[in-house]
């Protein structure tokens, strides 16, 4: 890994220009951090994983915003919170990955009313964090976001949930950033909402840009702090017993079929236990694949195409993944 100084004049900056801006402006009003070459393993929960060629920590959203209109319009770009869904592939990632966790964490109470109150999180920050913030502010319904172990961007991007509940269940509107390092705010209105899925509706797709979340705001009715805890106290407590975190892992692999349990499917197929080098389907809970400490990501991934070829053979069932994949197999060359 090679640190890039964005702020200096001298040295690796002028590299950093040449290279990668080719020519554009320079990077003087960025206040965040580069990194070459930073290994990913180090930044998703599954702890393995390949080299992203560039790997930016912004200071804040108009740094992000600074940063994303500085880029050249065709550089990949990945945003991640906690890494907590994601795989990154032996080869690595070719572009640049931005980490918005503690990056874009602003977290306050934007209004209250009779009813209840509406609580705006960056996309950076965890939603355990957000639950906890809900309570303490004595607003019901945001207890469930303690039992997921990512960042309030991935919830909306995957309409994460758990427990009987989902998040665009509170979402008033969202704020987005695109390509250009351009904001938005949008409704609700503007996506189709589906069991861990999310699409923004486009009238043409035709020159519609890329962009992700850089913030939401969650409207909550009035609650109880102490019933609040409680309840988050209840849901962890139920996490712990059934999942397997003492395993690096990434959550739930696929989604639950309707009707079904992804988990009860993997379990009626003699799959719990099942491994493919260092990974291995977990004993405590099927839908749960872990590194029990030298997989690869081709392990891992291997054993997610072996997971689902094998139920779809058994039960005619297809089991649609919930982790995103990323990056280029090693076979085809690690970036450097």
């Amino acid at each position: 890994m090679e640190r890039v100084d964005l702020k200096s004049d001298a040295g690796n900056s002028d590299y950093y220009l040449k290279d990668y801006l080719s020519g554009k402006a320079n990077m003087d009003a960025l206040r965040g951090e580069m990194r070459l070459n930073e290994p990913m393993g180090k930044h998703t929960s599954w702890r393995t994983g390949g080299m992203a060629q560039r790997y930016y920590m912004p200071a804040d959203l108009e740094d992000l915003s600074n940063f994303l209109q500085r880029l050249p319009a065709d550089e990949p770009v990945y945003m991640i919170g906690l890494g907590s869904n994601l795989l990154v592939r032996d080869g690595g990632v070719s572009g640049t990955v931005i980490a918005l966790h503690a990056r874009l964490n602003e977290l306050e109470l934007i209004r209250r009313d009779q009813a209840g109150g509406t609580i705006f999180a960056g996309a950076g920050v965890a939603c355990a964090k957000v639950a906890r913030f809900a309570a303490l502010h004595q607003l019901g319904g945001a207890e469930f976001l303690a039992g997921i172990p990512g960042t309030v961007g991935g919830a909306l991007a995957m309409n994460a949930g758990c427990y009987g509940s989902e998040t665009w269940d509170f979402v008033e509107q969202v704020k987005v950033i695109d390509h250009d390092g351009v904001i938005r705010l949008r409704k609700p209105v503007a996506y189709k909402v589906g069991y861990r899925s999310l699409r923004r509706i486009a009238a043409s797709s035709a020159g519609v840009k890329e962009e992700w979340f850089a913030g939401g705001f969650f409207r909550l009715e009035n609650g109880d702090e102490m019933i609040s805890r409680q309840t988050i106290k209840r849901f962890l407590t139920l996490r712990v017993a059934s999942q397997p975190l003492n395993k690096p892992n990434a959550g739930s692999v696929f989604r639950n079929p309707p009707g079904d349990y992804a988990a009860r499917l993997i379990e009626s197929c003699g799959l719990k236990g099942a491994t493919v080098g260092g990974a291995m389907v977990s004993l405590k809970h099927a839908n749960f694949i872990i590194n029990t400490g030298r997989a690869s990501a081709s392990d891992i991934e291997a054993l997610i195409n072996m997971v689902q070829e094998s139920v779809a053979r058994e039960t005619g069932i297809h089991l649609k993944q919930e982790v995103h994949i990323i990056g280029e197999a090693k076979e085809n060359g690690r970036l450097s």
